[in-house]
């Protein structure tokens, strides 16, 4: 719809479906993880990296790590879902427009995307959480916003389809096998995302649900990133300390800042790391 749940940069991922680059460093809105996104932001500057980066530089804080682990740096590796490991393999106005032209919506898809930001940018007022259980309520004011469409069958339909593999895709064509490495290492994984209770299911049409040893959903934990509650949770649900862990994100607030509040590392996908080997590599584990 993007019916996508979590904060993010929604606007730039929900008009390409392809991994870009942005500059800017700092995400925009509350991404609606339907739209999903996945493209560079800038390095984090220096006063916002972690003080063992600033004190001892890359090489000697995985050293350091390395003298704590052995050769591997973190015993956990977390993941964000949508924009990181997922990607909507179309443009969310693009799908919102050809699902809706036979219940009447005339939006051209550039209306839609504008109409799709105006929505998703208000407060929702109803919660302090937009994703509660499956997100329905949140999801039907967005899409009825965007399109001018409040017709039931069309939101299901629309609904429905963010949930199947036709929907979404891996963002990373190796991320199977790096997993399968990592987990064979002793690495345990996690998924963290801001999104309603789609995402399980979503996992398992794409076939990947079975690469995680446990997912923390901010619908379920009921706290969104950037809260640290919802690492602490994976943390939980894993096993480990969160000092222990490092979580791999797109979105600078929600993924690195939320996560070293929750006191794990936190890498920045499209900057600090752009592939799963290359996360693999700096953990430790070869693929």
């Amino acid at each position: 719809m993007s019916l996508i749940a979590k904060r993010t940069n929604l606007p730039r991922l929900l008009s390409s479906g392809s991994c870009r680059s942005n500059t800017s460093g700092i995400r925009m809105g509350h991404f609606g993880k339907y739209g999903a996104m996945c493209w560079s932001t800038a390095v984090a500057p220096a006063e916002s990296r972690s003080v063992g980066l600033e004190m001892f530089g890359l090489k000697d804080y995985e050293d350091y790590r390395r003298s704590l682990y052995g050769e591997i740096t973190h015993k956990a590796l977390l993941v964000d879902a949508a924009g990181t490991l997922l990607l909507p393999s179309q443009p969310m106005a693009q799908i919102y427009r050809k699902i809706g032209e036979k219940y009447g919506v005339k939006y051209s898809e550039t209306e839609i995307l504008n109409r799709y930001r105006r929505a998703y940018d208000q407060p929702w007022g109803r919660s302090r959480l937009r994703y509660v259980n499956d997100g329905r309520p949140f999801w039907q004011y967005i899409v009825s916003y965007s399109t001018g469409c409040s017709d039931t069958q069309y939101f299901e339909e629309l609904y429905s389809y963010y949930t199947t593999d036709k929907a979404w895709h891996l963002c990373d064509p190796d991320a199977e096998k790096v997993f399968k490495a990592l987990r064979k290492a002793g690495v345990k994984l996690g998924v963290v995302s801001n999104f309603d209770t789609r995402l399980r299911p979503l996992l398992r049409a794409l076939n990947c649900d079975h690469w995680f040893d446990a997912v923390a959903v901010s619908a379920e934990v009921e706290a969104e990133k950037p809260n640290p509650t919802i690492f602490l949770k994976a943390c939980d649900l894993l096993g480990v300390k969160p000092e222990d862990a490092v979580h791999v994100g797109d979105d600078r607030r929600n993924d690195i800042w939320g996560a070293r509040d929750a006191g794990c590392d936190a890498w920045l996908w499209g900057s600090d790391v752009h592939s799963f080997k290359e996360v693999a590599q700096r953990i430790g584990v070869r693929v």
